[in-house]
């Protein structure tokens, strides 16, 4: 219970790396990075979903309702409900005009940063390598996810200290979601099977396509690399 809690307070941290990235840093320097990161995270992360947390979540009643639920909150918070939203940097400040669009942004990320911290504190409840296998998953997606909601601050007119406000405040439903779960019965009975969905949809609508943005060889094989590496853990760790 409390690796969870932990491990959930270190995944939001990226997120903050991911702030002080556009903040602090030139991000020409570190876009094709990123974008490597994107794509390996994106095949981490559906990996993880689909072999590591499918499986427990079908083991229970009604499970699959909760992927799919888990699935259209996200796409519900994230592309119906808010005016403005994809991961990675956003440069087109001179179409924002209005700087609720950034308090927008942050909105539709908050139950996605949440249940980010529901399915760390899930995976340690349900085992210590499930647990560990989710926190990585969750902490490669966690910097671009800093860098989208920082960038789209700034592009809005939204100065510097509110972007970082706004990705520390990202960071902090992490921590609640992780902390919160295993003293929530419907979360503790349900929490993996949502944030099963919650990852699917992260994985491939968010992370997958905006991969494929960038048409290079590195960042189209970091999404296979990811997938591999993830089979590679699931083989060294003991469960």
């Amino acid at each position: 219970m409390i690796a969870g809690m932990v491990y959930a307070a270190i995944a939001a941290l990226g997120d903050l790396a991911g702030g002080v990235v556009v903040l602090r840093s030139p991000l020409s320097r570190t876009r094709r990075g990123l974008a490597v990161l994107t794509g390996f995270g994106a095949g981490f992360m559906l990996a993880v979903a689909l072999v590591g947390m499918l499986p427990e979540a079908l083991e229970l009643k009604g499970g699959l309702t909760a992927v799919l639920a888990g699935y259209l909150i996200v796409h519900l918070t994230q592309h119906a409900l808010t005016p403005h939203f994809h991961f990675g940097e956003e440069t087109h400040g001179e179409a924002m005009t209005s700087r609720r669009i950034g308090v927008w942004a942050l909105i539709g990320l908050l139950p996605h940063s949440f249940f980010d911290g529901v399915a760390i504190s899930s995976g340690f409840l349900a085992s210590q390598e499930l647990g560990l296998l989710i926190f990585g998953a969750i902490l490669l997606h966690k910097v671009p996810e800093g860098v989208s909601l920082a960038s789209v601050m700034l592009a809005s007119g939204n100065n510097r200290w509110r972007a970082f406000n706004a990705v520390g405040t990202m960071g902090l439903a992490t921590v609640a979601g992780g902390v919160l779960t295993p003293w929530i019965p419907p979360l503790v009975s349900w929490g993996l099977p949502l944030a099963a969905g919650v990852a699917i949809y992260v994985a491939a609508s968010n992370l997958i396509p905006e991969s494929q943005h960038e048409h290079s060889t590195p960042v189209q094989g970091a999404v296979f690399a990811g997938v591999l590496v993830y089979y590679l853990l699931a083989l060294v760790l003991p469960h």
